[in-house]
C-alpha cells in the first residue's frame, strides 16, 4: 500500500509547503533538491541498476538507459526542466500549460514502474517528488489559472506515479517488458538526479552544506 500512498503524500506535502510559503524565496529548496538528487541517484545505482543488468543483455541495457536519458531531454524541451526544479510560469498567462502538464504526467507515470518489485525505490520517488511538487504548486498557486484547473493539474499529477505502479504490478502484458521499461526509467533518473546536483547551487559550485547533504543522501540510500 505504501507504494501507492507515498508518492501521493509527497505531492500533498509539497502543496502544503507551497501554501504555507508566501513566495518562492520564503522556502529555500536548494538543499532539499541536492539531497533528493543524491538520494535518488544512489538508490537507482544500489537497487534498480543491478536488477536490470541481471535480466537484460549488457549492451542492450546501456542502449535502453541512453534512450531513457534522451526521452527525459525531450520531455524537458516541453516542461522546461520542471522535473528538476525549473518552473517557468508567467503570472499574466491564463492559457492552461498543456505541454508542462503532459510532460510531467509522462515523467511521473514512468517513474511509477520503477517501484514494481522495488519497494525501496518508492522512497527515492518520495524524496524526489516533495521539492518538485512544492515548486510546481508555488507557481501554480501564484498564477492566473483557474482554481479548478490548478486543482485538476495537481490531482492528476499526484495520481500518475501510483497509476504506473498499478499497471506494472497487475497487468500481465507489461511483465515481459518491465526490465526494459526500468532501464528507460534508470536513464530518466540519471539525467534528473545529475542535473539537480549540478544546478542546485549558484554558479554550479559546491559548498560545504551542499556536500554534507549529498553525502547524507548517499549514506541514507545505502542503509535502506
Amino acid at each position: 500500500m505504501n507504494n501507492y500512498l507515498l508518492p501521493i503524500l509527497a505531492v500533498v506535502f509539497g502543496i502544503v509547503i507551497a501554501t504555507i510559503s508566501k513566495n518562492k524565496k520564503a522556502f529555500n529548496t536548494k538543499l532539499l533538491l541536492s539531497f533528493s538528487g543524491s538520494f535518488l541517484l544512489a538508490l537507482t545505482l544500489f537497487e534498480l541498476l543491478p536488477e536490470v543488468y541481471e535480466h537484460l543483455d549488457t549492451k542492450l541495457t546501456g542502449l535502453f538507459i541512453m534512450c531513457g536519458i534522451l526521452l527525459q531531454i525531450i520531455l524537458e524541451f516541453f516542461s522546461k526542466g520542471a522535473e528538476h526544479g525549473h518552473v517557468h510560469i508567467h503570472k499574466d498567462e491564463t492559457a492552461f500549460p498543456w505541454l508542462l502538464f503532459i510532460s510531467l504526467c509522462i515523467h511521473s507515470f514512468l517513474e511509477g514502474f520503477a517501484i514494481h518489485e522495488h519497494n525501496d525505490m518508492v522512497y527515492g520517488v518520495l524524496v524526489h517528488k516533495i521539492p518538485i511538487a512544492t515548486l510546481i504548486s508555488m507557481f501554480l498557486l501564484h498564477s492566473n489559472y483557474k482554481k479548478l484547473e490548478i486543482f485538476s493539474f495537481l490531482i492528476v499529477f499526484a495520481m500518475m506515479t501510483p497509476f504506473g505502479t498499478l499497471i506494472s504490478n497487475h497487468f500481465d502484458f507489461v511483465s515481459g517488458y518491465i526490465q526494459i521499461i526500468n532501464a528507460f526509467v534508470i536513464g530518466i533518473f540519471f539525467h534528473i538526479s545529475t542535473t539537480i546536483l549540478f544546478e542546485s547551487s549558484e554558479g554550479h559550485k559546491f559548498n560545504l552544506s551542499k556536500l554534507i547533504v549529498i553525502i547524507l543522501g548517499v549514506g541514507m540510500a545505502y542503509m535502506i
